[in-house]
């Protein structure tokens, strides 16, 4: 069994950025939360005593001061020079009132004017400080840079400037410890790493290796606490008003400053200690791009592999791993919603199975999707028709699904389902896995598509499922990654019809139709959630049923109106 890492009043830290600032804000609750050993490191230098003119002057009178004080020694006081003496009087003051409101707690800090990119500066700094404070056992990376531009304005020394901070930084920490002492690391990430952001390619690049350097080092040295806390914007000085105004328009959220310093202290507890990577923060939606009036016309291509799609492998028909129709969907959302950034699914209508793909011999070298605009609303939707194609080794063209999008800047309001019902009639008492893989009637899908918990209730118009989805890893989803529409959950929501055609007519059934679907909410991962199944109709060779993802409130995730299933022998699903 794999030992935790405990803080204790003997854990000495390293905190990177960690004088001024969110990280400063940081270190100081987590001082309170276990008073421990802290070495602070930045850039800007502590001055022991401030020069005669700033004393007993405020910060609103400093820079008055200081220009007085350049007059009286012949100096011109230029605005650069005023503003360079004001922040290196103002940062020495923040340091001083970190270190105090750490050492008030009980704990003990130090501060070193060291740049973590300075490899034999930063050891032998380091080197001094661990003779009086003892052997380093947590990190806490919180130093960086920005260079904002769009990338084709970035220069090479932007981009040095903002990745050095972060990962060469990052890597001579880890060069100045012990790693097998080593109790924490902790990566001061961001969104942007996690979502990508206009103007931060640099910043996003520095980020996601700070994530997957979280990843890694977990696996070497499982007993570290190491997590890399991918962090929204904080309300700072960093965040101005214009700013926040901007995020409100883009619906981003601001982390307090006290919450997100109590965030740090609780995943740094030892009931997290398995999560390396954690998100805290709004997604960064983007901006709605203006939208022109002529209509074009977009064809893209696309190769497809079992290798490259593992969860393929827990969709096998008759023998041979099929597309799910919903990942095929989900190709065309994603790719409409990447063509228009600030833009998302609402709806799709028509949506057709022509021809499944299937992973055999069959199997086209590539596939083509063509989008095509039917209309456009500047800032507010576009309606696109969408078709995925193939051709086979003599030139024919296969079609393989088609359907129209509604595409919006502004989602709706989530609807309530009216006819909610979640009482049990316990008349099917299987649960969890027994209804999957398990021999004669039972769903044919593997782990990717699971699962349906239990069934709460079942008539001959309507089945309600009780149903959770364990998130798949980015591996495992392949090319069909869960964005804002998840194929996976879609999927597992359908299968409360097969279900129901098998209680009532011993039959299996697979999607050929859907009328419209609409999105209002992403389906939760690792939670429970619910589908109400309407039966329609019934016939020999198809089923028609309505299905509505919701929570237990009856708030709607999505819903499928008018979702065609054809239906199928089990005898032929399983040869």
């Amino acid at each position: 069994m794999t030992q935790t890492a405990q803080l204790s009043p003997s854990s000495v830290f390293v905190v990177s950025g960690g004088a001024k600032g969110i990280t400063a804000e940081c270190t100081i609750r987590l001082a309170q939360q276990q008073p421990c050993k802290f070495i602070l490191l930045g850039r800007s230098e502590l001055l022991e005593t401030e020069p005669d003119f700033a004393q007993n002057s405020d910060e609103s009178a400093l820079k008055k001061c200081i220009m007085e004080n350049l007059l009286s020694q012949g100096e011109k006081p230029t605005p650069m020079n005023v503003q360079k003496i004001y922040n290196k009087i103002t940062s020495s003051r923040e340091i001083k009132k970190t270190l105090a409101a750490i050492e008030k707690t009980g704990a003990k800090a130090e501060y070193i004017s060291v740049d973590v990119t300075n490899t034999q500066a930063l050891q032998e700094k380091l080197a001094t400080a661990v003779q009086h404070l003892g052997p380093i056992t947590g990190i806490i990376h919180g130093a960086g840079n920005l260079a904002d531009k769009l990338i084709e304005k970035k220069t090479e020394e932007d981009f040095e400037k903002v990745y050095t901070a972060k990962v060469q930084g990052l890597e001579n920490l880890l060069n100045c410890v012990n790693p097998n002492q080593l109790q924490h690391l902790v990566l001061f990430s961001s969104v942007t790493g996690f979502y990508g952001n206009p103007g931060q390619s640099d910043y996003a690049i520095a980020n996601e290796i700070l994530n997957k350097s979280a990843h890694i080092f977990k696996q070497s040295y499982p007993s570290c606490h190491v997590v890399a806390i991918n962090w929204g914007a904080w309300d700072s000085g960093m965040v101005t008003a214009e700013l926040k105004k901007i995020f409100q328009e883009r619906k981003i959220d601001i982390i307090p400053i006290a919450v997100g310093a109590q965030m740090l202290v609780k995943e740094m507890d030892n009931t997290n200690h398995a999560t390396a990577q954690v998100v805290i923060g709004s997604p960064l939606v983007p901006m709605a791009a203006e939208l022109d009036s002529e209509l074009r016309t977009y064809r893209i291509r696309r190769q497809m592999t079992l290798e490259a799609n593992p969860f393929l492998q827990d969709h096998t028909i008759a023998g041979s791993p099929v597309l799910p129709a919903t990942c095929a969907m989900t190709w065309i959302i994603n790719a409409c919603e990447q063509l228009y950034p600030g833009y998302r699914l609402f709806n799709y209508q028509d949506f057709k199975v022509l021809k499944g793909i299937t992973f055999n011999e069959t199997l086209a070298k590539e596939h083509f999707l063509e989008i095509e605009e039917i209309s456009k609303v500047n800032l507010e939707r576009i309606e696109l028709k969408a078709k995925i194609s193939s051709k086979n080794p003599q030139g024919r063209i296969h079609f393989h699904f088609s359907a129209q999008l509604n595409l919006q800047r502004e989602i709706p309001d989530v609807p309530t389902y009216e006819s909610l019902n979640l009482e049990e009639d316990n008349i099917i008492t299987a649960t969890g896995k027994d209804f999957y893989q398990n021999g004669g009637a039972t769903l044919f899908h593997g782990p990717a598509f699971q699962e349906i918990k239990r069934v709460l209730n079942i008539s001959p118009e309507k089945i309600t499922t009780e149903c959770l989805w364990p998130e798949l890893s980015a591996q495992q989803q392949g090319q069909f990654p869960v964005q804002w529409v998840n194929p996976y959950t879609t999927d597992l929501s359908m299968h409360a019809l097969w279900v129901w055609t098998q209680h009532f007519h011993q039959e299996g059934c697979l999607p050929g139709k859907v009328e419209k679907f609409e999105q209002f909410a992403m389906i939760p991962h690792n939670e429970t959630f619910y589908v109400s199944c309407e039966v329609i109709s019934k016939t020999p060779s198809s089923a028609i049923a309505n299905f509505i993802i919701h929570d237990r409130q009856g708030k709607i995730y999505s819903r499928m109106l008018g979702a065609h299933a054809i239906i199928w022998s089990m005898k032929m699903l399983r040869s």
